[in-house]
């Protein structure tokens, strides 16, 4: 930590004066990340692995209750570099106060992971899924991600080697969810899959914009993993969704960008077909 000083002026008896040196503290060195949706489940898994690999973690959460209760759970197993954000991503006011609030303790950002996501429940068949519930997914798995990169991609770029991992699905592949041997078809529906595709779309179209600038950004799936996101239908641990994101988090200048990981879908290479 880098230890900085502000000047007070202190009035004593009389005219006299001193000067006193008072310190405050930003967070240097430590590469930092903020993850959304951090308080449980893949989130929270994901920031206990950055912290292992000793990096300082704003676990972002709608609730700040649940955030600090995260904090707490981290800590107690001695992972103490963490702190609570709160943030709902649905709201711009509210992401642009965990901007300025992030902003009093660092200068740079190095990993940004928008993983805060919304299913939208069952069934989602596209001829009854409702609008309002359609739009109500976007808002957080499309703008909710949107709004957050914007607020928080002057702080990225001051990294010399930036990450932005977009936790995405299996179940936003168009060339999967057309394949009529897709071992998922019966899942895809009316809202969540197309939510996720923007999302995709969205990060290809950011990966073009930053490709001469040091910044990598991926949408990665964690895999159907065992979470209260699917009331635990998933086959997979939080362990093994967290290291998948924690990869791409932390790859190097010869890793890639613009591209869908799915290690679940294809374990060689994890490179899938949009």
């Amino acid at each position: 930590m880098v230890l900085a000083y502000q000047f007070l002026n202190l009035a004593t008896s009389g005219e006299k004066v001193l000067r006193k040196f008072v310190p405050t503290f930003k967070i240097n060195k430590m590469k930092k990340v903020f993850i959304t949706g951090a308080n449980k489940s893949i989130g929270y898994e994901t920031a206990r692995q950055l912290l292992q690999e000793g990096y300082y973690v704003y676990l972002g959460s709608r609730s700040l209750e649940n955030g600090q209760e995260a904090v707490e759970k981290l800590k107690s197993e001695g992972l103490t570099q963490a702190e609570a954000i709160q943030i709902d991503i649905t709201s711009q006011e509210s992401v642009e106060s965990a901007r300025r609030e992030i902003g009093k303790k660092t200068d740079v950002l190095d990993v940004l992971i928008n993983n805060a996501g919304m299913s939208g429940g069952m069934p989602q068949k596209p001829t009854t899924a409702s609008v309002e519930v359609l739009q109500e997914v976007f808002n957080v798995n499309l703008y909710g991600t949107v709004r957050t990169t914007q607020a928080f991609i002057d702080l990225l770029t001051k990294s010399p080697q930036p990450r932005i991992v977009n936790v995405s699905s299996g179940m936003a592949s168009l060339t999967l969810c057309s394949d009529p041997t897709f071992e998922y078809k019966d899942y895809v529906g009316g809202i969540y899959s197309p939510s996720k595709a923007a999302l995709n779309m969205y990060t290809i179209a950011l990966a073009l914009e930053l490709r001469d600038t040091p910044l990598k950004v991926n949408a990665v799936d964690p895999g159907f993993t065992a979470t209260d996101f699917n009331n635990h239908r998933g086959t997979g641990s939080v362990e093994d969704a967290g290291k998948r994101i924690l990869k791409y988090a932390m790859i190097g200048e010869d890793g890639p960008t613009g591209k869908f990981i799915s290690e679940e879908m294809n374990p060689e290479t994890g490179i899938v077909a949009w």
